[in-house]
């Protein structure tokens, strides 16, 4: 047993109030920035394990920290997060272990409905109470009164300043900034609840057919933005948005 398996061990020990003595482990595909494994211990109890060095568990504690958020909500289902833990260069999240399943079209239209009604949770402001992470990459936070602001000052800006860096000549970057504003002269969103990186490999379904979602990258923002991260690599059927719009409108400019 590995001293990162040990202080997991024990974090499920403490977070439950349940001794978890691991009795084996398996690696789970799928993940393309840390490493992923089912662990089951002696009593038959299992947990989904994401782990990588240790400089990254701040994001670990966010994405703990937007799920919660998100179970408060009730509308839509997620895994549970239980215990952060690190030992040495390592560091570990521990989630409940979800049975996963094969989508249907029914499935789809539940998705879309249960998003509609997360969307429908809403803050005074624009923006979370910490940076976060979406996949590897800092996400800019903070609190905005306006969308436009929030979304040039902590979206565009950031990812323009990073491309600069990155050696990216973004020549028409400034004159998009400042002609944001037109692109809401007819449409004010509201500060929602997202999930903040919902492409298909951040959703999916249990075995029993229950819509769920993970690796969430949270904040308050326009609606609109989880509903575009959807089409980004494709994957969610027109039955998706039906269900949607049957519970939230989609604005006709969108």
């Amino acid at each position: 047993m590995t001293a990162l398996e040990k202080e997991i061990g024990s974090a499920i020990t403490e977070a439950t109030g349940s001794p978890f003595e691991l009795e084996k482990s398996h690696s789970l595909g799928g993940g393309c920035i840390h490493t992923a494994q089912c662990i089951e211990g002696m009593d038959g109890r299992r947990f989904f394990i994401k782990q990588n060095r240790a400089s990254l568990l701040a994001s670990f504690e966010a994405e703990a920290t937007a799920l919660n958020k998100l179970a408060q909500s009730r509308t839509i289902r997620v895994p549970e997060p239980v215990a952060t833990c690190q030992s040495g260069d390592a560091c570990a999240l521990v989630l409940e272990y979800l049975q996963m399943g094969r989508p249907g079209d029914p499935g789809w239209a539940e998705m879309g409905r249960q998003l509609a009604r997360l969307h429908r949770v809403e803050a005074g402001q624009f923006g979370w109470e910490e940076d976060n992470w979406i996949g590897s990459s800092p996400q800019i936070n903070g609190w905005r009164d306006d969308w436009v602001t929030f979304y040039a000052e902590c979206r565009l800006q950031p990812q323009i300043n990073c491309a600069r860096e990155k050696g990216l000549r973004l020549s028409d970057a400034a004159a998009l900034i400042d002609q944001l504003p037109g692109f809401f002269t007819r449409y004010t969103p509201a500060p929602s609840l997202l999930h903040g990186d919902l492409w298909s490999g951040n959703a999916g379904f249990l075995s029993d057919g229950t819509p769920v979602v993970y690796d969430p990258a949270s904040y308050y923002g326009d609606s609109e933005t989880d509903l575009a991260m959807t089409e980004l690599f494709g994957g969610f059927p027109n039955s998706f948005y039906d269900g949607y719009a049957s519970i939230r409108a989609i604005d006709p400019g969108y």
